[in-house]
């Protein structure tokens, strides 16, 4: 049942946050990629079904994260959750994946569910108070809000992955795959995932770049985040002369580490075991400086954003499954990833002195 606090558009102004930058004034909005590459700020989000929107702001100022301020955000209690896909349907799910790579149609697939909690009815919901709680609580390096009620977009991200970086002609994307609570958890099936979803980032950019200018200074990197650990690795190439943002997102997107390989066969797959749209989630969330020729996109992970014709919040977790999956292990790792940032959200994080409960 929808939640009537939360049917109509809030009154908080527009706004973007990106680390220690923040964006107010809101300009203008298009679904246009090519706004890109013209002129000002732009905070941009892409829903992984394809859905874009691109906010142009006027006011761009260096800020910190405001402190949580105590009563500002009042998240659903951590028991409140419920999932597109229940432990049962998942594993099911893993094992249908298994049989499609045995039959050689897809050699890696991307498995996710939604979770999905309602709001207070009482609650004065803003993402920027979540995202207050998500800096305290569960820092991110490619960390966002964008702010946007009258335009359906109100979403908060702690995401630790870059799907592309671009400065000039030059662009990167940092895809991860393979997660464990330490370095010791990682197994050789995580070191060929990630060596597999490299392959396909290189042969996007491949589509964009100059031929022979895609290479991977960085491969099956071991990087700490709160409360797990990731393999990341790291594409770069140099855009050909005539590409520019439309190009390069209709190249790339959906992001590589979030489908599979071959992309085409993990969509379909994707489209027949998962129950829910990824919406934000698993999309590309962040910023472009047009004047500079600069930009940063994070992979959607990490994720929270309001679903106000349900009085919903809602966030994604999932994993990579190939022939070495175990259903049980994968959903226990959809577990780990969800545990801290719901922990957050709820306030339980705070009220355990920042031990999640």
């Amino acid at each position: 049942m929808s939640n009537p606090a939360l049917t109509s558009s809030s009154t908080l102004p527009p706004l973007a946050r990106f680390g220690g930058r923040v964006a107010t004034g809101l300009r203008d909005v298009t679904s246009d990629p090519a706004a890109l590459d013209s002129t000002g700020f732009w905070a941009v989000t892409a829903d992984f079904e394809g859905g874009l929107v691109c906010a142009r702001f006027d006011d761009v100022r260096e800020e910190a994260v405001p402190l949580p301020v105590p009563g500002g955000w009042r998240g659903p209690a951590t028991g409140d959750w419920t999932s597109s896909l229940d432990r049962a349907a998942y594993t099911a799910g893993v094992r249908r994946i298994r049989e499609y790579i045995a039959a050689g149609e897809v050699y890696q697939a991307n498995l996710c569910r939604v979770l999905s909690a309602p709001v207070p009815a009482d609650a004065d919901v803003d993402v920027d108070a979540l995202t207050a709680l998500l800096a305290r609580g569960n820092p991110a390096p490619y960390a966002g809000t964008i702010r946007l009620p009258e335009h359906g977009v109100e979403t908060a991200t702690a995401s630790p992955e870059l799907y592309l970086r671009r400065a000039g002609r030059a662009v990167e994307s940092g895809p991860i795959k393979g997660t464990g609570r330490t370095e010791a958890d990682l197994l050789d099936k995580d070191y060929a995932e990630n060596v597999m979803i490299v392959d396909l980032v290189r042969n996007d950019l491949g589509r964009v770049c100059a031929t022979g200018s895609v290479t991977v200074p960085d491969l099956c990197v071991v990087e700490k985040h709160p409360g797990l650990v990731h393999l990341v690795s790291t594409v770069h190439g140099e855009l050909r002369p005539d590409v520019g943002w439309p190009e390069l997102l209709d190249g790339t997107f959906p992001p590589g580490s979030v489908t599979g390989a071959p992309k085409s066969s993990a969509l379909r797959i994707i489209e027949e075991l998962e129950t829910a749209p990824r919406g934000p989630y698993c999309g590309g969330i962040g910023w472009v400086d047009a004047d500079r020729g600069t930009g940063e996109l994070a992979v959607g992970i990490r994720t929270f954003w309001i679903d106000r014709a349900e009085g919903l919040l809602r966030f994604g977790t999932g994993a990579g499954i190939t022939w070495g999956s175990d259903p049980e292990g994968e959903w226990r790792e959809t577990e780990l990833k969800a545990a801290r940032l719901l922990a957050v959200a709820s306030g339980a994080y705070e009220a355990s002195g920042g031990n999640p409960t």
